[in-house]
């Protein structure tokens, strides 16, 4: 294969003359590949990294399952964007956790926690107050590496902006078509500084509030009020829409930034002058309440979205069955939620873990005075305990739901065994076994509705522990204090928190190791960068540290290179699993005079079976006949019943049909047989495989849609 296109991130690729055809080309047809596999793993290192990105990109994916595409006052998007900012803070206050409380002021000042370890004892030389503002450079550095992540996108994988100058889309109503829709890096530049300020802030109000002796300084206080300020005015801004234009936004970036700066040097200069502070024992002053104040905050946005998600949700576009009713978007925002929670629990218990040398401490069970106390907030272990039983509850909801649904599936399986072979012989009974079997597999995902409604609820049901977070009320101490006299009781409850602390310690790890498979392993890689498709196809317009989006990259290039084809002849945009999306949103971007010069062919599409019912606003039943109607119908979807992810575009038996699916939509999709025969054919030595999503491009059918389509573009009355 030589580049034609592009560039070692994604390019155009064409087999070179001496080597013979493409594989599956159709004569006369010029092939012509795009690849962009490096976007989502191509760098080992990009693809680990993305892997501890996981909650600021389900906050991102959030926004974009919603029922319509009109945000009425840009509500749920400030919810949204508010929701995403309480993440950065969380991660931020996780790291301040960790270092300025767990190792400044609960383990230095303790001998036997410091003892015989030289990269702490340094620290007990020096005092209370510049020894939290040296170990609060730790976050502030973390803050700089999740900006560099950000940056990085835009010079590698963005920067392909809209083809004209058309003005910016309003997140109130948006389209695939619109002018401008992938160009997302305003956005995120401005959405970069925000969060980098609030994270900002946290360091700084966590650090004053340890040092400011109560607010009996007057200095102490003034910084500690203007901090506070800081983190106040980067929310108001989260609740703004971006200035429209770019100088006014950069005017607003600089001030910001100046105040971010000035605030923060400030505090670490404060901190690091201030030699006497009042020694306190347990956690460091005001932090158990932060820590309980932000997940209060964040249950309470959770309501909200789910509140505002519910009464919009019966305006959801006709023709479509969106995803949990429409209800995606508070889903996966408490999913977001729940494994950021899940990420920080463990960083500070395994933090502490290693700190108080294996014990775990709690209320019930403090650790030797000697020691320190080494407790990390009550917030934590009311996580752990949350996430122990939604882990339960999901995976007895998932197993259930499975067995429920196992007879419906075979059933259809069976029926779709009838409808092709007929009369198969007796002895294909093995064959047709493997076949229905793999038919009745391949409709599990739709199934998984009610594993993600038990999660949504238990996460509701969470948002009890509040109160109780709030108070510094933990599990053990609930237990206690119900149970009166009966130590025994605060004891079991002490060890199924610890239990639950260490199942969710289990899973981040295994994430981590999955991250560093995908480091060594080409086919890890691949597998991470399949999932990463589905979360970084959006722009990233609510948390700016998600990973890229590489379709802003992507759809423009695609753009351009198909719109410079047409104009030298007919195109026929071929586009497999998750790239059939891809041509989608390039077909839905291209200008008038390509159009009428491009046909479009998908095979294993989900754009129907996964998209439309995710992203309904977006890639619903209207904008697909939006689709067809741009290409005057000349467009081929193949699909097979053995396919676990693409599936027929338009669904011909739902109730609500016209006026969304035109009669040209039938002409759409083509079922393949699969497998072709349940036989062994004489010239053969085994029976036909089961090909299921791969491949379709070498199959007969596809040379054929090739040329059909060919011939429509140059003949439009055929």
């Amino acid at each position: 294969m030589v580049r034609v296109a592009g560039d070692r991130h994604a390019g155009f690729y064409r087999v070179r003359p001496d080597n013979g055809s493409a594989g599956g080309a159709t004569a006369g047809v010029a092939v012509e590949a795009y690849r962009w596999g490096a976007l989502t793993a191509g760098a080992a290192v990009r693809t680990a990294s993305m892997l501890l990105l996981l909650p600021f990109m389900l906050g991102n994916v959030a926004i974009w399952l919603r029922p319509t595409p009109t945000d009425r006052f840009g509500l749920l998007g400030a919810l949204c964007r508010l929701l995403a900012g309480s993440l950065t803070v969380a991660f931020t206050l996780a790291i301040v956790g960790v270092t300025v409380n767990l190792v400044g002021w609960q383990c230095v000042p303790y001998v036997e926690c410091r003892a015989g370890r030289w990269y702490l004892s340094w620290l007990a030389a020096l005092p209370m107050g510049p020894r939290l503002a040296v170990l609060a450079l730790i976050p502030l550095l973390a803050l700089r590496l999740f900006w560099a992540v950000g940056a990085r996108s835009a010079r590698a994988f963005e920067g392909f902006g809209a083809s004209s100058p058309q003005p910016q889309p309003s997140e109130m109503t948006e389209s695939l078509s619109t002018p401008g829709f992938w160009d997302d890096e305003r956005v995120t530049s401005w959405l970069r500084h925000i969060h980098v300020g609030l994270g900002a802030g946290t360091v700084d109000v966590s650090l004053l509030a340890g040092v400011s002796d109560g607010g009996r300084n007057l200095v102490g206080s003034l910084l500690l009020d203007a901090a506070t300020g800081l983190v106040a005015f980067c929310v108001v801004l989260l609740c703004l829409p971006v200035p429209a234009g770019r100088p006014r936004a950069r005017r607003f970036l600089r001030l910001l930034w100046a105040i971010v700066a000035g605030v923060t040097v400030l505090s670490l200069g404060y901190a690091a002058l201030t030699r006497e502070v009042q020694a306190v024992v347990g956690q460091l002053p005001s932090f158990e309440g932060s820590a309980a104040g932000l997940i209060a905050a964040q249950g309470v946005l959770l309501v909200l979205i789910a509140a505002l998600t519910v009464a919009r949700q019966r305006t959801h576009p006709a023709g479509t069955r969106p995803f949990l009713r429409g209800l995606g978007t508070p889903v996966v925002a408490a999913l977001s939620v729940s494994v950021a929670s899940a990420f920080t629990a463990t960083l500070v218990f395994r933090v502490a873990d290693h700190l108080d040398r294996g014990r775990i401490p709690d209320p019930i069970r403090p650790n030797p005075p000697a020691l320190g106390p080494l407790e990390p907030p009550v917030a934590y272990w009311w996580a752990a305990l949350a996430g122990l039983t939604a882990l339960l509850i999901v995976t007895a909801a998932a197993a259930i739901t499975l067995l429920v649904s196992r007879r419906r599936r075979r059933a259809y399986a069976q029926r779709i065994i009838k409808q092709d072979y007929p009369h198969a012989p007796t002895g294909a009974a093995s064959r047709l076994h493997v076949v229905r079997e793999t038919i009745a597999r391949s409709h599990v995902a739709e199934e998984l509705g009610p594993m993600l409604v038990a999660f949504f609820v238990i996460s509701s049901v969470g948002l009890a522990t509040i109160a109780l977070d709030l108070i510094g009320v933990g599990p053990t101490q609930l237990v206690a204090e119900i149970g009166g006299q009966r130590d025994g009781a605060a004891v079991l409850a002490a060890y199924v928190t610890d239990v639950g602390i260490w199942i969710i310690s289990l899973l981040v790890i295994g994430l981590l190791i999955l991250g560093f498979r995908a480091y060594r392993s080409a086919e890890t890689r691949r597998l991470v960068a399949v999932l990463w498709d589905l979360g970084t196809f959006w722009p990233r317009t609510v948390h700016p540290f998600a990973p890229p989006c590489y379709a802003a990259r992507a759809v423009p290039e695609l753009t351009k290179r198909v719109s410079a084809l047409a104009a030298q002849g007919p195109v026929v945009i071929s586009g497999h699993s998750h790239g059939s999306v891809l041509a989608a949103a390039t077909v839905l971007q291209l200008p008038p005079d390509a159009l009428t010069r491009v046909a479009l062919l998908t095979h294993g599409c989900p754009l129907h079976r996964i998209y439309a019912r995710l992203y309904p606003a977006y890639l619903g039943q209207q904008t697909l006949c939006d689709l067809g109607e741009r290409l005057d119908w000349r467009w081929r979807n193949l699909w097979r019943d053995t396919d676990p992810i693409g599936g027929p575009v338009f669904d011909h038996h739902h109730d609500a049909q016209p006026p969304y699916e035109p009669p040209a939509a039938e002409a759409v999709d083509v079922r393949l047989r699969d497998p072709r025969a349940v036989t062994i054919d004489p010239a053969d030595t085994v029976p036909p495989p089961v090909e299921r999503h791969w491949p379709y491009h070498t199959q007969p059918p596809y040379q054929a849609a090739v040329q059909h389509l060919t011939d429509q573009i140059n003949h439009p009355s055929t």
